[in-house]
C-alpha cells in the first residue's frame, strides 16, 4: 500500500511539475476591454486587434521562445470592475503585460492597481493627458497630438469664430476641454463664444441639446462643435444632428473618439464633410498598412470590417512591447521598461512610431472628412511627427511640468523651474 501510493505522489508530482513548466513555457497578455455596455461598440474591435497580434506573433515562433497567450476579460463598462479585472490578471493570472483600457476613467480606476503591483500597461486610445507613470505606455495621442492641431485647424484653416466643446461627463472631455477652452482664450476668443455640453455615457436624448447647438451657431459667425462624445452616444448625437439639418457646411463637427468602427453602424449621409482628428486612418496609403487592412479582414473573417487609429495604436504598442523584450531578453516590467525608451517601429501611416522618456510616442496628426462610405479623406495632416506632451502648456499648474522616466530624473511629473519631482510615484 506504501509503495502504491508512494507511486501516485510521485505521478501526481510529475503532472504537476508539467503543468508549471508547460505555464512557463508561455509569456500571458492581458486583454482589458469591454465586451460589454456602453463601450463594447468601440473596445470589441481592440479586444479582437490583440488576439490577431499574438496569433501572428506565434506564427512567428512567440517571443524568447515562448508562445504567447491570451488572457481575456470583461469589465463591461464598469469604471471599478476595470480595477477587480486587473487585479485579478496580475496576482491571479499572472501576465506579463496588458494592453487594455478605453475611457480615462478606466484607465484612472486601473492605475493604483497596476503601480501597486508593478504591472505593465499599455493604452492604446487618445486622453486629456495631464498624467505620467512609470507602468503605463501611451500609444495613443495627448492633446497636442490631436486636440490642439484640430482647433488650429478649424481656426486658420476654415475661419471658426464661435466654439462648441461637447463632451461625454467624465475626465477625459472635461481635461481636454479645460486645456482647450484655455487655448481658446489665450489666442483671443471671448468666453461668450465657447459654449461648453456634457452628458452621461449612453445618453440618447439629443434633441434640445443640439437645437441649442443650433441656436448658438445662428449669431452670425462661423461655428464648429468639438467633440469629446464617447461610445454609442454617437450614434443618436449625429442622428439628431442630421434631424435638424446641420450639415458639415453650416456647423462643422470635428470628433476625437469617432473613426470608421463607429460610422460603420451608421447613415453616413448627413454626415459627410464632417471631420475627425486621429493619427490614422483606414484610407492611409501605405504597403504597410494595406497588409494590416489584409490581415484584419482575414482574421476576423469579414471583408466589410473596418480598421481604426486606436487600432493602429494598439499595433504600435504590441510591436514596441515585443522589442523591447527580445532587447531586455526578459518579460521583467522594470526591464522591459528600461529597455523600450528610444525604440522605434513602423506605424501604418508610412513612417516611425518612437517610444520617448516620457512614455508617450511620436506620431502625425491627420484631419479626416466622412465620406459617405463612412470611410475619411485626410485633408490636412503636419508635416512631420509630432511628440507626445504628457503636461499641458496651457494650464498654470502643468505648464512648467515635464515627463522623463529616465537617469537622473526618473520622474512623471519634474517640474522645471523649482527642479523638485511633484508628486511622482
Amino acid at each position: 500500500m506504501k509503495s502504491r501510493f508512494t507511486k501516485v505522489l510521485a505521478a501526481s508530482a510529475i503532472v504537476t511539475m508539467s503543468m508549471i513548466a508547460q505555464a512557463a513555457d508561455t509569456i500571458k497578455v492581458g486583454v482589458l476591454h469591454s465586451l460589454s455596455g456602453t463601450m463594447a461598440i468601440s473596445e470589441t474591435t481592440l479586444k479582437d486587434t490583440v488576439l490577431m497580434l499574438i496569433d501572428e506573433q506565434n506564427k512567428k515562433g512567440g517571443v524568447l521562445g515562448k508562445k504567447l497567450e491570451a488572457v481575456v476579460v470583461d469589465p463591461a463598462s464598469n469604471w471599478p470592475l476595470f480595477a477587480e479585472k486587473m487585479r485579478g490578471l496580475l496576482t491571479k493570472d499572472k501576465v506579463d503585460v496588458t494592453f487594455g483600457c478605453w475611457t480615462s476613467v478606466s484607465r484612472k480606476s486601473v492605475l493604483p492597481v497596476v503601480e501597486e503591483l508593478n504591472g505593465l500597461l499599455f493604452y492604446p486610445v487618445q486622453y486629456e493627458g495631464e498624467e505620467s507613470s512609470k507602468n503605463v505606455f501611451y500609444t495613443g495621442a495627448a492633446p497636442n497630438q490631436q486636440a490642439i492641431p484640430a482647433v488650429d485647424y478649424l481656426m486658420n484653416d476654415m475661419g471658426v469664430k464661435r466654439w462648441v466643446l461637447a463632451g461625454t461627463d467624465y475626465v477625459y472631455p472635461r481635461t481636454t476641454n479645460k486645456i482647450l477652452e484655455a487655448y481658446l482664450k489665450a489666442k483671443g476668443v471671448a468666453a461668450s463664444d465657447i459654449m461648453i455640453n456634457y452628458t452621461p455615457f449612453g445618453h440618447s436624448d439629443w434633441q434640445s441639446i443640439v437645437s441649442d447647438i443650433k441656436k448658438f451657431g445662428s449669431a452670425g459667425k462661423k461655428t464648429a462643435v468639438v467633440s469629446t462624445i464617447n461610445g454609442d452616444a454617437n450614434v443618436p448625437f449625429y442622428k439628431e444632428l442630421g434631424n435638424q439639418g446641420i450639415s458639415s457646411s453650416s456647423i462643422p463637427v470635428i470628433a476625437f473618439s469617432v473613426g470608421e468602427e463607429e460610422l460603420s453602424g451608421l447613415d453616413t449621409k448627413p454626415l459627410v464633410g464632417h471631420l475627425a482628428a486621429w493619427n490614422y486612418f483606414q484610407s492611409a496609403e501605405s504597403e504597410l498598412n494595406d497588409e494590416f487592412i489584409s490581415s484584419w479582414k482575414k482574421y476576423i473573417k469579414n471583408d466589410k470590417r473596418v480598421t481604426n487609429d486606436p487600432m493602429e495604436a494598439t499595433y504600435i504598442g504590441f510591436n514596441l512591447w515585443v522589442k523591447a523584450v527580445e532587447k531586455a531578453g526578459t518579460t521583467n516590467v522594470d526591464k522591459v521598461g528600461d529597455a523600450i525608451i528610444g525604440l522605434s517601429v513602423p506605424n501604418l501611416t508610412g513612417g516611425t512610431a518612437t517610444m520617448l522618456k516620457n512614455h508617450h510616442i511620436t506620431k502625425p496628426v491627420l484631419i479626416g472628412e466622412i465620406q459617405e462610405d463612412g470611410q475619411f479623406e485626410t485633408v490636412w495632416s503636419t508635416e512631420g511627427d509630432v511628440a507626445g506632451d504628457a503636461w499641458s502648456d496651457f494650464l498654470p499648474g502643468s505648464k512648467d511640468l515635464i515627463s522623463d522616466w529616465t537617469k537622473p530624473v526618473n520622474c512623471g511629473s519634474y517640474n522645471t523651474k523649482t527642479k523638485m519631482c511633484v508628486g511622482a510615484k
